[in-house]
């Protein structure tokens, strides 16, 4: 496949997706290798929230490139142990970059609509997606915590809250992570969607009917 067909502007919609989808297969190994720092402040915004949100389970949060350390007063049972000495606190980790794949799709879409100002709109894409990430990636330490509290009662909270949790964790780790993106670029580039996306829906229901 040459690079010419990579840098063609698309001239209809399937065009387009085959770009997307190149350009998204040969980003990702790139952003493979700078996930961990690219992610980063990621970890900064997630201990912000768990401080604020969830300081009556959080001890301190610990953070490097690829990998956030949560210490909490949740009390948990030692595997081997079956004495209260067999008693440590639990400690929550996680890759900030987990949830961040959605970055090299925002580029990926970016750059097949070969769109206008594009290193602007990848900077403003990169920023705005800090938000569903830092929800993934705090809504997965909540979800360690609740697993390993068990009851409400150990965890001081309500039966709905547990749920709410749980909830909040299947939006975060299946749809946020892809969906976001892809919203992001409609918004960024609504004006190419409507003239070259929709047009090709249109177009193809037209010769359909």
């Amino acid at each position: 496949m040459s690079l010419q067909f990579l840098w063609t502007p698309p001239k209809s919609l399937w065009s387009f997706f085959a770009n997307a989808i190149v350009l998204f297969l040969l980003l990702t190994p790139l952003w493979m290798q700078v996930s961990k720092w690219t992610s980063y402040p990621v970890a900064g915004l997630t201990q912000m929230v768990l401080n604020v949100g969830a300081g009556y389970w959080v001890r301190a949060v610990n953070k490097e490139p690829g990998r956030i350390e949560v210490e909490t007063r949740i009390q948990v049972q030692v595997p081997g142990s079956n004495s209260n000495l067999g008693v440590a606190e639990l400690v929550a980790e996680a890759d900030p970059a987990r949830y961040a794949y959605g970055l090299p799709l925002l580029l990926a879409l970016l750059l097949a609509a070969r769109s206008k100002r594009g290193w602007k709109k990848a900077l403003v894409g990169y920023l705005l997606l800090f938000i569903p990430q830092t929800f993934s990636l705090v809504l997965e330490i909540l979800r360690q915590i609740m697993v390993a509290g068990g009851r409400p009662g150990a965890l001081a909270v309500d039966q709905w809250q547990l749920e709410a949790i749980a909830i909040g964790y299947q939006v975060g780790s299946l749809l946020l992570p892809a969906l976001a993106p892809v919203a992001l670029w409609l918004w960024l580039d609504r004006d190419f969607f409507d003239q070259v996306v929709a047009q090709g829906w249109r177009n193809r229901r037209q010769k359909g009917n």
